[in-house]
């Protein structure tokens, strides 16, 4: 009885971080979000309240690690526990990154705003990488609520639709460079806002690979698309 209720115990911790994890995965999907629409409108205020909800995600990362660190110390999980547990604080560092990367992209957005430089940015070229990036996001999130391993495996596929996207920006703002060295300072702001763009890309890409590491118990990281389909039979 006495085992039986530790175990009920267990699980309701476990379910209350995971609970606040997702609660911090909506606060940087809405931070990256927002930081996309900073580039696209000019407001400066925007971004700059983009940048001061870091503070908040970060304030929740210190908690969460607390709360996993707590949690392995009283309850010690052993086998599938114990990998669930290590592979949610993986999980809320890579959400901490994702928001680090939004920051970013709403301070460039303003920088670009304000030397004017907006209008040669061509939107549309960043709205398809932030498109792609937001909803791999997304997805990720969402796989990782009902620990679905299947879409996870979807999702690590995806990200090359976003590295692929990046490559063909990079292509473009050399381009540009060469052929009008006024738009350098520009194109080398646009430069990091893409990449940051992309690296959100990754983070939601190895929150699918934590996800994949609950469920199935493989670390499909650093390996290759041949790996992961062996994994999914």
């Amino acid at each position: 009885m006495v085992g039986e209720h530790s175990s009920k115990q267990y699980d309701q911790e476990l379910e209350g971080i995971r609970s606040k994890v997702l609660l911090m995965g909506g606060m940087v999907e809405t931070q990256f979000d927002e930081a996309l629409n900073c580039f696209r409108v000019d407001d400066a205020a925007r971004a700059d309240k983009v940048m001061a909800d870091d503070h908040a995600v970060n304030q929740l990362e210190v908690q969460l690690d607390d709360a996993c660190s707590h949690l392995i110390v009283r309850r010690q999980p052993t086998a599938n526990d114990l990998r669930t547990v290590m592979a949610t604080i993986k999980v809320i560092t890579d959400l901490e990154r994702i928001g680090d990367e939004s920051s970013k992209i709403a301070r460039t957005a303003k920088n670009l705003h304000a030397r004017g430089n907006a209008g040669f940015a061509h939107f549309d070229m960043i709205r398809s990488i932030g498109k792609a990036t937001s909803d791999l996001l997304h997805d990720a999130l969402d796989a990782f609520a009902r620990l679905d391993g299947k879409q996870a495996m979807q999702i690590i596929a995806a990200d090359e639709i976003v590295d692929h996207e990046f490559r063909t920006i990079l292509r473009n703002l050399i381009t540009f460079m060469m052929e009008d060295p006024r738009t350098i300072s520009a194109a080398l702001d646009l430069l990091t806002l893409a990449k940051a763009i992309e690296r959100i890309g990754d983070h939601a890409k190895n929150i699918a690979e934590f996800i994949i590491y609950i469920v199935k118990g493989a670390d499909v990281r650093h390996g290759t698309m041949e790996d992961l389909e062996s994994v999914a039979r």
